[in-house]
């Protein structure tokens, strides 16, 4: 299977993982509403630049982030955090699912999920990765 469509899948699993977490741990579903796009606040960072816009949209959209917080709200016993926690791993999955990936500094449009992410310059691989290491082509 394509690496892009098992990361799109991988995104939806979680998203359906922290969802359904979410249900079970109690959480309100007005949270649940008024967080689920808050996330994506971060491509304000765009105004100060492609540069500055991608790193912040990409800190705030990595599972980093939610598995952090979800785990000092499991640890101090707070659930609010790990509500939130879930909510944030939910956007991120969802956002995965339906292919809006990690951005490059290129522009907001480059991602790792876009379709001509393994044409990038710089980015290229080789047919026979292994033949190449050995001959030293590229």
């Amino acid at each position: 299977m394509e690496p892009r469509l098992l990361l799109r899948a991988e995104g939806l699993a979680v998203a359906l993982a922290a969802i359904a977490a979410y249900y079970a741990a109690g959480g309100p579903l007005w949270l649940f509403a008024v967080l689920a796009l808050a996330p994506d606040l971060s491509m304000v960072g765009y105004l100060a630049g492609a540069h500055a816009g991608s790193r912040l949209y990409n800190a705030v959209h990595t599972y980093l982030g939610p598995l952090a917080l979800g785990a000092v709200g499991v640890g101090l016993a707070v659930p609010p955090l790990q509500w939130i926690a879930l909510v944030w791993a939910a956007h991120i999955g969802v956002d995965r699912a339906v292919g809006y990936g990690l951005k490059y500094p290129t522009g907001f449009g480059d991602t790792h999920l876009s379709a001509d992410a393994d044409r990038r310059p710089g980015a290229d691989v080789p047919d026979d990765p292994v033949a190449s290491a050995v001959t030293g082509d590229d």
